[in-house]
């Protein structure tokens, strides 16, 4: 179970890929009779970036936080070129099945925001609302060259207070607000713990192979479209370099429930606990009620 105090209970689930990985979620409970929310994190990232909103939305919610294969708890994949989107996508599909989930709500960051525009083309009808957190069917070359240099990169620190220095100094333009006490629980996201006691990427360095390779860029607008009617909540962080305005407001156009939200002072992505963020997520619930 989930931690003390205010950490709200969580459970630990595992499913298996179709390639016979074991992989991890965590599992806040909640009404059964609404949708769960299934969020899924960033290139880099894990199901404890959720942590805030979970504690916020469970008992209300299920809520439904995963770890992409190669990250956090979830094993590290055999092949690196299985580290692509259509792949997450499939992990995805193997875990509803799983759950026996029909209809869910999706909150998707950055490449989970892609892994949730997929699932919506591969079956539409199933998402009954998405929020899609600083990512659309077409990314900024900009941040797309910032993530390429930065990801896959080793770091090991001799403590949490030097993880969370360094971290704040490489991402100081995507938190610029951001204090010592932010960063530390940012680290504690983004971090782990080894058996030699140094502090490490909570990620298989491995995940940035795939995007060496110059791939033809697929066209995500079909998919994005096969979201239909439902509420669609797009979040932009106001200094993202990965997610231009001009994308955001042609996502607005194209689907009738979509609304677009700008959080201002952060760039690529919103951590989601900004008042905002928390704003956009209530409104979309509320659509998906209704």
């Amino acid at each position: 179970m989930g931690g003390m105090g205010i950490k709200a209970q969580y459970t630990d689930g595992f499913w298996w890929s179709n390639d016979g990985l074991r992989l991890h979620y965590r599992d806040y409970a909640g009404d059964k009779s609404r949708p769960p929310i299934i969020c899924l994190p960033g290139l880099t990232r894990n199901a404890r970036d959720f942590e805030s909103v979970a504690r916020r939305l469970s008992g209300d919610w299920r809520v439904i936080c995963v770890d992409l294969r190669g990250r956090g708890e979830s094993a590290y994949a055999k092949d690196a070129m299985t580290y692509v989107p259509l792949t997450y996508a499939q992990d995805i599909e193997a875990l509803l099945a799983e759950l026996k989930i029909k209809r869910f709500v999706a909150i998707g960051t950055s490449l989970g925001g892609l892994v949730t525009m997929l699932l919506a083309g591969l079956k539409p009808g199933r998402i009954a609302g998405a929020l899609l957190n600083d990512i659309g069917p077409e990314l900024a070359i900009k941040g797309l060259d910032r993530i390429r240099s930065t990801t896959g990169k080793t770091h090991s620190w001799p403590t949490w207070v030097h993880a969370a220095r360094e971290l704040g100094e490489m991402q100081a333009a995507v938190y610029p607000k951001y204090t010592l006490e932010d960063w530390l629980v940012y680290a504690k996201r983004v971090c782990r713990l080894t058996q030699q006691g140094r502090i490490v990427l909570d990620y298989d360095m491995r995940i940035s192979e795939p995007m060496k390779l110059q791939a033809e860029a697929f066209d995500l607008w079909p998919s994005y479209e096969a979201l239909g009617a439902a509420p669609v909540a797009i979040l932009r962080g106001a200094l993202s370099d990965l997610f231009a305005e001009a994308t955001a407001k042609e996502m607005v156009k194209r689907l009738p429930n979509a609304k677009l939200t700008t959080v201002s002072g952060v760039g690529h992505a919103p951590a989601l606990d900004e008042p905002a963020a928390t704003r956009a997520i209530g409104a979309l619930l509320k659509a998906v009620m209704a």
